[in-house]
């Protein structure tokens, strides 16, 4: 300040005032150059303006809500796929709840699982949702302790997961997880700290691979993509019409939106199902104990999202909010889990059920019971090794059998043992979930009737 004044010829007391100014705005453009990028690495949470929330909250007070949003999820640019883009919408919404669902996307090669899960994934805001391509060991170890609570992680592929596949399973299962390490402190003495991450989390992946992730997939709902000539006339239709600019972008964008806008109107709230000791799984679900655990938790999901059209109660001891389950949710979730568990009761893995069954459609629509592995790889365009795995798993299970070789004969033919065995099992499922209804409307709907608890036995019994 005093070499500035002598040079220039001015008071001391000007200098020193002129340079704290400058120093002070120096540093206030520090801090706000400093905030702006802090503010570009973070997310904007969107906020709903009154109009928006009262439009949502409408929506979500209307009849034939599932329905609804069904239609408007096939609006937004889902094609096809109408029962698994539900099922997945409502396990991604899940998040929220206390006890989260989980899902994995099942099919060959190219037939969509990617696509299906990210546009389903679009419907869920920006601010709940983690996309993860590749991960390393210890990846989820270094989010902030409750960076992960009630997020939607979204892995595109679980082979390019697999090194967190353990710690994945152990947030899934127990909600947090926590690893110790050593670290040295300025001084260099050394301490062991507690890296621990909360959760609880909805995760989401997608695999060819169904045997490989049997632990992941155990706490997962199972999504067998269509892969049906249907459903492919449907998915080229729609890429025609794109391409021709025949598609309403804008319809999707706003549809997408309005879905997201839902979500954010959702607010967490316990869920109580008043009817849960009378629902019961048939005996052919493998792995019974989770499976019940999943059903239940599909069922206060769809308790969930139906919030708005629930009155709300309080628990007289410890004055906790919740709501109740309807025996229309429960309707509404056996419907949509149905092929869940069937596909949760079959001994052969997915891919090989839908080799089967497109089997029988060919062996029926040729009026023929015998068949050769040449000729139906060619009919049906499957590689022979995979083939080969297939009629493995099938032989093992006595789904087909070979026939002895007559006299002359070199080449193995196969017979299918019971062609009717999956509608069985179909029919069993379906029998099972209605006769636990059924029992429910006969006692008038009320959960503290006399009625007995609907067990496993007799809806087998019933079924028989």
């Amino acid at each position: 300040v005093r070499k500035v004044a002598e040079r220039i010829e001015m008071g001391t007391s000007i200098i020193r005032t002129t340079l704290q100014e400058l120093t002070s705005a120096l540093e206030q453009y520090r801090i706000n150059e400093l905030q702006k990028e802090s503010e570009e690495g973070q997310l904007q949470v969107k906020v709903l303006n009154t109009k928006e929330r009262q439009t949502a909250t409408k929506f979500l007070k209307s009849k034939d809500l599932l329905k609804k949003t069904n239609e408007l999820i096939g609006q937004s640019g889902v094609i096809g796929e109408e029962t698994n883009r539900l099922l997945m919408y409502l396990i991604f919404t899940s998040r929220k709840t206390a006890n989260p669902l989980h899902c994995i996307s099942l099919g060959s090669s190219g037939v969509g699982k990617t696509h299906l899960q990210s546009k389903v994934a679009e419907l869920i805001p920006e601010e709940d949702k983690i996309e993860i391509t590749v991960l390393s060991a210890n990846a989820f170890y270094y989010f902030n302790r409750t960076e992960l609570r009630n997020k939607l992680i979204l892995i595109e592929d679980l082979d390019g997961a697999e090194s967190v596949l353990y710690p994945l399973r152990e947030l899934q299962s127990k909600k947090r997880i926590t690893k110790t390490v050593v670290h040295k402190d300025r001084k260099g003495t050394t301490k062991t700290i507690h890296l621990t991450v909360e959760g609880p989390v909805s995760v989401a992946g997608c695999t060819t691979q169904e045997s490989v992730y049997e632990d992941n997939s155990n706490r997962s709902f199972l999504l067998y993509i269509d892969e049906s000539e249907e459903q492919d006339k449907k998915i080229m239709h729609y890429q025609r019409a794109e391409s021709a600019g025949q598609r309403n972008k804008q319809q999707e964008f706003e549809s997408a939106r309005f879905l997201r806008d839902v979500q954010r109107v959702l607010q967490p709230v316990a869920v109580r199902n008043p009817y849960a000791m009378r629902l019961s799984l048939p005996q052919s679900v493998f792995k019974p104990r989770r499976t019940n655990t999943h059903y239940l938790q599909f069922i206060e999901a769809v308790t969930f999202y139906n919030q708005l059209q629930r009155e709300k109660k309080y628990d007289q001891q410890t004055g906790e909010e919740y709501i109740e389950t309807t025996i229309e949710d429960i309707q509404a979730a056996n419907e949509l889990i149905k092929e869940v568990l069937l596909r949760k009761s079959d001994e052969i893995t997915g891919a090989c059920r839908n080799y089967l069954e497109e089997l029988k459609k060919y062996l029926q629509a040729n009026n023929q019971t015998t068949f050769t592995a040449l000729e139906t790889r060619r009919r049906l365009k499957v590689k022979k090794t995979t083939q080969w795995r297939y009629h493995q798993q099938l032989i093992e299970s006595y789904y087909i059998k070979k026939l002895r070789k007559k006299k002359g004969e070199t080449i193995i033919r196969y017979e299918i043992t019971n062609p009717n065995e999956y509608k069985e099992l179909e029919k069993t499922i379906s029998a099972a979930l209605q006769e636990c209804i059924h029992k429910i409307t006969a006692s008038g709907g009320s959960p503290r009737s006399t009625v007995p608890v609907c067990s496993t036995t007799e809806m087998e019994q019933t079924t028989t």
